[in-house]
């Protein structure tokens, strides 16, 4: 019992020995998001005339209102926001707008989708099995989307097959069917909470040079 006991301190010294290098977390993360938010920006940016119609149609579009200008916040939001995350730079300023547009994003553009962005095809491997055992609302939904979706593959599939160059067109990647749902907002969303909190880190970072020379001065 001892010895385990002393295993375990060890072990649990050692991991808090990786605090010192908690540095790498905030670094990971901005490394991650920006790519992700300066490609959005610059798709925005480059067909921005539909991106407009597209926030202001309430038919096939957001339905927002002064779409001109909710276009421009989004598209600076993501394309500057991208950068500065880069850079390290006013990373908790920009995380407030970048989370808004996640907000967004994931209630008026995904949220009637609901989670997946991937629709599973096989329900006994998905997420939501274990979710409909316990009752959760939404899960038998799921899992009964996944049903369809499989069969829609398979079919999808089975033609391809048949009439087409199968090998050529999965030779990239599988086939799948887009879902659309929140899951990647809601990850976005939750990374960048993270950055609001800890901030950029003091690896890669202009707000942590900006920062001690702040204090440096300011002594």
């Amino acid at each position: 019992m001892n010895w385990i006991v002393l295993q375990a301190n060890r072990i649990h010294d050692w991991l808090d020995g990786v605090e010192k290098l908690n540095f790498l977390a905030p670094l990971v993360l901005r490394l991650f998001l920006a790519p992700v938010f300066i490609s959005a920006g610059l798709n925005k940016l480059g067909s921005f005339s539909s991106t407009v119609q597209w926030f202001g149609n309430p038919e096939w579009g957001l339905g927002l209102p002064f779409p001109e200008v909710m276009a421009t916040l989004a598209m600076l939001s993501e394309l500057v926001g991208g950068f500065l995350l880069l850079f390290g730079l006013a990373t908790r300023y920009i995380a407030v707008p970048l989370m808004v547009t996640m907000l967004v994003a994931t209630f008026a553009v995904h949220w009637d989708n609901g989670w997946f962005a991937i629709a599973p095809s096989d329900p006994q491997t998905s997420m939501a099995q274990p979710l409909a055992q316990v009752g959760l609302p939404g899960a038998k939904e799921s899992l009964e989307n996944s049903r369809e979706v499989g069969e829609r593959l398979d079919a999808a599939k089975s033609i391809l097959r048949e009439h087409g160059n199968y090998d050529w067109l999965t030779g990239t990647g599988n086939f799948v069917v887009l879902n659309n749902g929140v899951e990647f907002a809601v990850t976005y969303f939750a990374m960048l909470l993270v950055l609001f909190f800890q901030g950029a880190g003091r690896f890669l970072s202009l707000d942590y040079w900006i920062r001690k020379r702040f204090r440096r001065w300011r002594d």
